[in-house]
């Protein structure tokens, strides 16, 4: 296992892109492909390069056995396997015949590995616990069940009482508890107040997707970097998000025919140092730079014309939007040299086979869909969908987000069904035989406002804990500990949230319990359970399906309405309300998954080895009858509507979407004359976790400032700085970098999340609703006579009012 410290990415394994033959082969089906004779020689894969990670000590011939899962650290899916010992989690071991890491280990798995792999079992919640008293006091689960119960039916019998229940949960659930919960709140109780901290972390991804392609579901294959010869990296630090794609990435790069890099970020970030071309602009100022990008693709003819013509829509009006965006003018106001945007345009307009990856740089910015939807017209433009080697995308950062988005965890129906199309919500009526009575659907900044007037009384929150990470903590733990709301939470830990709770759930994590996820390719593995929960903790599942037991919720004819009983049976269940779906899941079983690789949705029986890639051929999900959403105007957030979207008549046909660019919110000004901006570091760990060792790596904030910046304010490498923006204040050891002249950077996990954060602005996009905290303006003081070494938390220098941030995990 590589040194996550020293060596994060491991010892390359070099390898080249295929031939021509190769490619052609590639772009046949499976079966096809299969059958082609040995003697064409159709090139080596990605190599295969196997990580071990073992408690000290141990070898793998001391494992009692392994047991299949996949990583819960990133949307990844990279593949593993548990070494199982005595009982315990003792290891891991990545899968070698898996297809997305070809046996490597994230090197978080170092810090990340389940509880009990190698982390011991501290703070594991084991019993429920109940409030007696004004305190938390363990019981048994019918006690702790029966309040959720009472207090559920309480609710329930009052006029109106479906709108009193909200549900707030993350990625860090199976698929199948996901749609469990999805129909348990939708239509058990019937309450639109149904999000997670998804809304932070792939929101803005999935609302380009829909708005360009017609429906969620990322196009390209993580194969894609085998085939390309350029990768453009959007406000994505892959590096230290997704770490095995980034070795896919430097293997790539390290070996014949590199394709040429290209990275936008103000930071001096990996991939910032690796490319070829960093534009390093000026945050807040994406739609910018994209746009003209796009001017210089159409006034020097680097278009496919023939593409464009046949399957897209709106290429006038973004001819005219993007005409007042030459290099110049962008220049001027990303900061970044004319001459660089006119060289990355060249590199875009002249690749053959290109592969973008957009990332929180740019959903969490301003802008954010406006800024996405232009990556996605890049690919448009040039006709770089479907094919080996041309592929965008969309990337979420925590492990089952794309599974939250697709069974409606995360805001929209499940099975990636518009809200505003009466025979899809018919549809989803006759599956659960129900009568939907559905409103639409309420994002999770909105639901915790509410929880704060009053108008939800029972806050369920699974796997997340809010009340570390939300901004200005007083008020929300005031929210959370209101006599008139009743708190559910189940997670793992006694976290912060859980202290505030009525009724704690002790919840199983991975490796303790079996179900599947969706990786960001659409590759869904399956997870074994491979040891016990401690104590009396529980699946997630379990929880759910107890609860609607007790609940007795039925269907229109009195039957139970949730009908599985376990996660095969969920599974299935699920495959049923994905069938004829983008997401079809009616080819994949649970059997099918053991033993190898995962596989990608839309897979059906006519096509049980899975779809690499979507819209070959430039068919999209566009159609009326088909498309997730009926459109949003980008600045504004306003629907299009059913009847202005059919008049665009799009018939399979995507969708160029324009916008002009508007400056952010947060700018420099008086008193605060740099920008401050968060991001991922590789030796950060992500939750769900206990808390960190003392000692571990980067457990400490730190704040990364520029060498100009750093002399003019007389502050050296480990001098304790303080960073004020116009909302709070955070207190920490400076590293002096190479980021941007004039932008500070701080990276963020859990237990940072309170310092980093705090900073930056409350507002969200218009058109996701994902917060927009990706920059604030700031001003940075040494502080004098005071220890390098304490990080300081942020404390509030403003007004309670308008805060509507959530966290990232």
């Amino acid at each position: 296992m590589p040194d996550p410290i020293a060596d994060p990415w491991g010892r390359r394994t070099p390898y080249g892109p295929p031939g021509g033959v190769e490619r052609l082969a590639a772009a046949l089906p499976g079966r096809l492909r299969d059958a082609l004779p040995a003697e064409l020689g159709l090139g080596s894969p990605w190599p295969v390069r196997v990580d071990t990670l073992l408690d000290d000590g141990l070898t793998e011939a001391d494992a009692d056995g392994w047991v299949q899962g996949v990583s819960f650290l990133h949307s990844g899916g990279d593949a593993l396997d548990f070494a199982v010992r005595d009982g315990r989690l003792v290891g891991l071991r990545g899968r070698a015949a898996d297809r997305i890491n070809h046996g490597r280990l994230d090197p978080r798995e170092t810090y990340g590995r389940p509880p009990g792999a190698g982390r011991g079992e501290r703070a594991r919640l084991t019993r429920p616990l109940v409030r007696e008293g004004g305190e938390l006091v363990e019981t048994d689960w019918d006690t702790a069940m029966g309040r959720v119960v009472a207090r559920s039916k309480e609710l329930l019998d009052a006029p109106g009482g479906w709108g009193r229940f909200g549900f707030y949960t993350s990625g860090r659930l199976f698929l199948e508890e996901h749609y469990t919960l999805a129909v348990l709140a939708r239509a058990g109780i019937g309450t639109p107040h149904l999000d997670g901290n998804t809304r932070v972390c792939a929101a803005t991804a999935a609302a380009a997707l829909k708005a360009s392609f017609g429906a969620d579901g990322q196009p390209g294959s993580f194969t894609d970097i085998d085939h390309c010869d350029t990768i453009a990296l959007w406000g994505h630090n892959v590096a230290g998000t997704h770490t095995v794609l980034w070795e896919r990435m430097l293997d790539r790069r390290h070996g014949p025919r590199p394709p040429v890099m290209i990275a936008v970020d103000p930071d001096d970030t990996p991939p910032a140092r690796e490319a070829d071309v960093h534009l390093a602009v000026r945050p807040g100022t994406n739609v910018a730079l994209m746009n003209a990008l796009l001017h210089e693709l159409i006034a020097n003819n680097r278009y496919d014309a023939a593409y464009v013509g046949n399957h897209t829509l709106g290429f006038a009006e973004l001819c005219r939007v993007v005409e007042a965006y030459p290099a110049k003018r962008a220049a001027d106001i990303c900061a970044v040299p004319a001459g660089l945007i006119e060289q990355a345009a060249e590199i875009l307009g002249s690749c053959e086979r290109l592969v973008s990856s957009v990332l929180r740089g740019f959903y969490q910015s301003n802008q954010g869909t406006a800024a996405a939807c232009q990556v996605n017209n890049l690919h448009l433009l040039r006709g770089m969908l479907g094919r080996p080697g041309a592929g965008v995308f969309q990337m979420a950062g925590q492990p089952s987000a794309h599974n939250a988005r697709e069974t409606g965890t995360g805001g929209d129906l499940p099975g990636m069904r518009n809200w505003e199309n009466p025979e899809h919500v018919r549809d989803l009526g006759a599956l659960w035989n129900v009568d939907p009575v559905w409103g639409p659907p309420t994002h999770a900044l909105q639901i915790f406002r509410y929880a704060e007037q009053g108008s939800i009384n029972l806050l369920w929150i699974a796997a997340a804990d809010p009340a570390a990470s939300l901004p200005h903590l007083d008020r929300v733990r005031r929210t959370l500990a209101g006599e008139d709301l009743f708190v559910v939470v189940q997670d793992l830990f006694l976290t912060e949230t859980a202290r505030l709770a009525d009724v704690v759930l002790p919840a199983a994590t991975w490796g303790e319990k079996l179900g599947t996820l969706t990786s960001a390719d659409r590759t869904v593995h399956i997870c074994e359970k491979a040891v016990e929960p401690p104590g009396d903790a529980r699946p997630d599942l379990d929880i759910f399906l107890d609860y609607a037991h007790r609940m007795d919720f039925c269907d229109r004819d009195g039957a139970p309405l949730i009908r599985w009983h376990d996660p095969e049976s969920a599974f299935e269940a699920w495959k049923a309300c994905s069938k004829g779906r983008p997401c079809d899941y009616t080819g994949i079983t649970y059997d099918r998954l053991r033993g190898g690789s995962g596989i990608q949705w839309p897979c059906t029986p006519s096509t049980p080895h899975g779809t690499e890639r979507l819209y070959a051929g430039g068919l999209f999900a566009t159609d009326p009858s088909e498309c997730q959403t009926y459109g949003y105007d980008l600045a504004t957030g306003a629907e299009w509507g059913t009847e202005r979207y059919r008049a665009k008549d799009p018939r399979g046909r995507a969708f160029l979407h324009a916008a002009d660019y508007r400056p952010s919110a947060e700018v420099t000004g008086e008193g605060y004359p740099l920008l401050f901006v968060t991001g991922r570091a590789v030796c950060l760990f992500p939750a769900p976790a206990p808390a960190p060792e003392p000692g571990d790596a980067a457990r400490e904030p730190w704040v990364e400032v520029n060498s100009q910046d750093a002399a003019a304010l007389g502050i050296g490498d480990g001098d304790l700085v303080r960073v004020e923006s116009r909302h709070s204040a955070l207190e920490a050891p400076a590293r002096v970098r190479g980021t941007r002249p004039g932008v500070v950077f701080m990276p963020f996990d859990p237990g940072m999340a309170r310092a980093a954060d705090e900073l930056t602005v409350t507002g969200w996009d218009p058109v996701s609703k994902q917060p927009i905290f990706n920059v604030a303006a700031v001003r940075v003081t040494k502080v004098s006579g005071v220890n390098a070494g304490a990080g300081g938390m942020a404390e509030d220098l403003g007004s309670l009012e308008g805060s509507e941030r959530l966290e990232e995990v």
